[in-house]
This record gives C-alpha cells, sequence and structure tokens, in this order.
C-alpha cells in the first residue's frame, strides 16, 4: 500500500477539515504542518471524526449498499445496483481503505505521536482508533494495522487475533488517562462533534467499545472475552440514553448524515426480515424507523436480493416501500420528493447495545453486574424510550408474547421466526431474544449489525431471493468483503501474506477470525 509523505498527509487532513467555522482561522501554510501542536490536533481529531463514522462522500458506497444490506435493515428497490444478490463492486472495497488509511488513520495517528504522553487527546485519538479499525478489520478480516498510516511503500497484514489483542491494550490505556484527568475535564472542547469533549460520556463510550469487542470474541477465546467484559462493565458502561453517541453533522464540506442523503434518492426499503419483526411485536419503533407508502399508508417492505423482474413489479418500486423514518427525511407532497435531514445528527452507539451485550455476558456465566433477564428487559426499555415510546408502552411490550408475523411481501413469506418478545424460560430462546432486540436496538448500525449477525447468528433472516454470486449459493448468507484489487498493484507481496492469515479463499464465503459458529 503506497503511502502519501507525512507533508501531505497532514496537508490533506487540515485542509479537509470544513465542519468548523473556526477553520478559516487556522494557518494553512503547508511549511508549518510538519509541527503538529496543540493548534492543529482538535481539526485533526474532528476531521478523523467524521471519516471513521462514515460521512456523506462515502456513506452509499460503503455501508448503505453493503453491511446496511447484508444486516436485512433495508433490501434494494432499484435494478441499478447488485450488491443485494451478492454481486460486489471492487472499488467499493478501495473507498473502505481510503475511509480508513488516508481520512481517519494519519491524523490519529499524529495526535498520538504528538500530544503529550498520557494525555486526554492521546487517549480520545487511541478510542477512536480502535472504533475506526474494529469496523475495517470485522469487514475484511487480516488487514494493515500496526504499521498503518507510517510513510512506507508497502505496509504488512496483521492478523485480527493481533489486532483484537491491541484493542483491548488501547482501550484500557486510554480510560486510565481519562480518569486521571478528572470528572471535570474537557479535551477537544469545541471541537469534539460527539460529546464536546465530555471526558465521562468518552470513559463509557470507550467501556463499552470494550464490552462489544469483547462479545466479539467470545466463541473464539472465551477466557480473554470474559476478562476483558467484566472490566469493561466495572469500569463502567453506558447505562441511560444521556449518553447515547451520535455525531454532530453540517451542511459545510460534505459532512451530512448519509443515511438521509441516501434515503432522499429512495433506492431502498425496509427489509421484510425487518418488517416480520417489527409488525409482528407491533413495536412503536415501527413507526420511528420507517415511514409508509405515501399513496396507501402501508409498511410494505421487499425480499433481499429481488432478481430485476421482480424488482420491476409495480408493487415492488419505490413509490411502493416504507422509507426511513421521518428524524432522517420528510415526504414533500407539493414537489413529490424527499427531502433529507442533513443535519440530523448520526448514531454512532447506544447504551440499550450495553444492556444487551450484559445480557448475553450473563448467560455465559460472566459477572455482568446484573442477571440476563434484567439487562435484556432493560436494553429493551431504553431503547424504546429512546424512540419516544412512554412507560405504559413499554411495560406492555415487556410481557407481550408476540411472534414474527408474515411480511406481506410479493414473495409471500412466512414469519421470519418464532422468537417471541416476552423472556423465556430456556437459554436458547434466551439467546435469540437478546440477538433479535439487539439487532433491533442499534439500528440503523448495518456495519454492527451484520458482524453481529455474523458472530451470533441472530436474528433469523431470510435468505436472498437469488444470489448471483457463485461463490456464495443459494440459501447461504455473505461473510465478508474480498481485499481491494488496489493492493494488488500497491502493496502485492504484503497482500499476499495478508491472504494466508485468512481461512479460506479470499472471497466473500470466507468468515473471518471471530466467525466460528
Amino acid at each position: 500500500m503506497k503511502k502519501l509523505n507525512g507533508l501531505l498527509i497532514l496537508v490533506v487532513a487540515l485542509l479537509a477539515i470544513s465542519c468548523t467555522d473556526n477553520f478559516t482561522d487556522l494557518n494553512s501554510d503547508p511549511s508549518a504542518l510538519p509541527n503538529v501542536g496543540a493548534r492543529e490536533m482538535p481539526f485533526m481529531f474532528s476531521r478523523a471524526q467524521s471519516a471513521a463514522v462514515m460521512d456523506r462522500s462515502f456513506y452509499q458506497t460503503v455501508q448503505n449498499l453493503g453491511a446496511d444490506l447484508y444486516a436485512q435493515y433495508y433490501a434494494l428497490s432499484v435494478t441499478s445496483f447488485q450488491t443485494d444478490r451478492y454481486v460486489l463492486t471492487p472499488d467499493w472495497q478501495r473507498r473502505f481503505w481510503t475511509v480508513v488509511y488516508t481520512n481517519t488513520a494519519p491524523q490519529l495517528k499524529a495526535i498520538i505521536e504528538n500530544a503529550p504522553p498520557a494525555s486526554g487527546e492521546q487517549a480520545l485519538a487511541h478510542i477512536l482508533w480502535v472504533y475506526a479499525f474494529h469496523r475495517l478489520t470485522d469487514h475484511f478480516g487480516p488487514v494493515p494495522y500496526f504499521q498503518a498510516a507510517d510513510p512506507i511503500e508497502e505496509i504488512p497484514y496483521d492478523s485480527q487475533a493481533e489486532i483484537y489483542d491491541d484493542f483491548f491494550k488501547r482501550l484500557d490505556q486510554a480510560v486510565n488517562d481519562l480518569n486521571a484527568l478528572g470528572a471535570d475535564a474537557r479535551v477537544f472542547q469545541g471541537f469534539d462533534l460527539m460529546y464536546d469533549g465530555d471526558v465521562n460520556q468518552w470513559i463509557a463510550f470507550a467501556n463499552t467499545l470494550r464490552l462489544r469487542l469483547a462479545l466479539r470474541i467470545s466463541l473464539v477465546d472465551p477466557d480473554r472475552a470474559q476478562s476483558e467484559a467484566e472490566a469493561a462493565v466495572a469500569a463502567g458502561v453506558m447505562t441511560d440514553n444521556s449518553q447515547h453517541a451520535s455525531l454532530l453533522k453540517s451542511l459545510r464540506g460534505n459532512d451530512t448524515n448519509g443515511l438521509a442523503q441516501v434515503a432522499a434518492w429512495n433506492e431502498f426499503a425496509m427489509s421484510s426480515t425487518m418488517a416480520s419483526y417489527l409488525k409482528g411485536y407491533a413495536d412503536p419503533r415501527l413507526q420511528r424507523y420507517f415511514q409508509p407508502d405515501v399513496t396507501n399508508g402501508e409498511y410494505n417492505s421487499l425480499r433481499n436480493g429481488l432478481p430485476a423482474a421482480a424488482l420491476n413489479n409495480p408493487r415492488n418500486t419505490s413509490a411502493q416501500n416504507a422509507n426511513v423514518g421521518t428524524y432522517w427525511v420528510v415526504w414533500n407532497a407539493a414537489s413529490a420528493s424527499w427531502m433529507p435531514n442533513l443535519e440530523a445528527r448520526q448514531h454512532v452507539m447506544n447504551a440499550a447495545e450495553a444492556w444487551f451485550l450484559r445480557a448475553e455476558g450473563a448467560l455465559n456465566g460472566w459477572n455482568m453486574g446484573a442477571t440476563a433477564q434484567e439487562c435484556y428487559e432493560q436494553g429493551i426499555a431504553v431503547s424504546l424510550s429512546q424512540w419516544g415510546a412512554n412507560q405504559a408502552a413499554i411495560d406492555a411490550y415487556l410481557i407481550s408474547t408476540a411472534t414474527p408475523v408474515a411480511p406481506g411481501d410479493s414473495e409471500n413469506s412466512p414469519a421470519v421466526a418464532n422468537t417471541p418478545i416476552r423472556w423465556a424460560a430456556d437459554a436458547a430462546t434466551q439467546r435469540a431474544q437478546i440477538g433479535v432486540q439487539k439487532w433491533l436496538a442499534i439500528f440503523p448500525d448495518g456495519m454492527e449489525a451484520w458482524a453481529e449477525f455474523r458472530r451470533t447468528g441472530f436474528p433469523a433472516m431470510y435468505p436472498v431471493v437469488q444470489s448471483n454470486n457463485p461463490d456464495l449459493p443459494q440459501g447461504t448468507f455473505i461473510n465478508r468483503m474480498p481485499f481491494p484489487i488496489v493492493e494488488e498493484n500497491n502493496n502485492a507481496a504484503e497482500l499476499a501474506k495478508g491472504r494466508a492469515l485468512l481461512n479460506g479463499a479470499d472471497n466473500a464465503a470466507t468468515r473471518v477470525w471471530w466467525d466460528v459458529d
């Protein structure tokens, strides 16, 4: 992988910032850029935040037409793209590389190397580094990591086991360093797009990320998973919606809400998997996550992987299906078009996820500070509350014995599963319940939802109607992204070593390291 030299990296990093009015005050004289100091770091951190969470420029091709579909939050309603039928577009894999290796890692590495040791600035950069790279490695498997952003021609690939080990070390040290600053400390205040420098919020975020990663390796390294999960909970994970992580978005510099923009193009709809669960549960989040057909008020859905002939069926056209909710887009009847809320904050991580992770950990016999049932029910309560449900609605939902229903799609699909809401008596059903409710709660984070589906097998999903990928026979699900073709030209020797770290061929059928069940 060929890298820009250090000077150019910093020029790009600073010139790309446009999410704050203060950027115009920065002296961007290239001759001064190698001296990264207190003045430059806040801008670089903002840029890395925007990129790592997936800004508008990359959201459609890197996330919406990939992981969001594979998590079956949505299904495509147009014939112009084929990723829903597992036909991959190689350049889109390269774009994820750009997000991390050009727009995120160089900025964070510069902060880590130039900020004072054990400083808050260094700690936040480490946390964001882990967040960015865990999404990348969970897509591809082994990736260039330890020497990422180094100004060298070819960068080695590292195994996921080694990468995850480093994740835990970074998060542990970062939390320790932030705790040492004191509860009233602020880091990158005025530039931190997520918490505005609130150290306490960052500590809870880092611990929740650590808990997420611990569960991710629970099948391949259960002892390490338990140790990391218990340490994360003891150190303080998210517990309520005041700790919800979301990113400030702006009309400046194309730094708008990516989901809002792609929803306005109206090229996807609610998936039938989502409809089966939300309709069957009479889930109050249905009306928050999606909007009905603008012509008849019905929450219509599509199966994933419909062939072109089926997509041309008038029943399945974009206008006939459920778009995402009014948080992201609003229908304008006068212009007959969807109007995006481009400045809506972009969801990153929520407290409900932490509760469901703890519920699974408790089922594993780990010390999660509460029983599995308590964590499960609290996760539901926190999620429903996040999306506006009142206590009466929450109480009724928790005792509901409702199960998924037939979504009413063009394929006459049956109910996708029979998993009830009310806490079951057997462990197998309980695991399914946790998986379903976590999947619902972390919407619209398709990257995390796809990763967890691969790890746990939950929620139960419909197979794609048609797979056009020869590596993925009908009835199978996609497991990873192949490495970008550009690596064959720029980093061929190291790419070959990286492929050797896989558990199979470099294709979409091979499982990543932690996906063993």
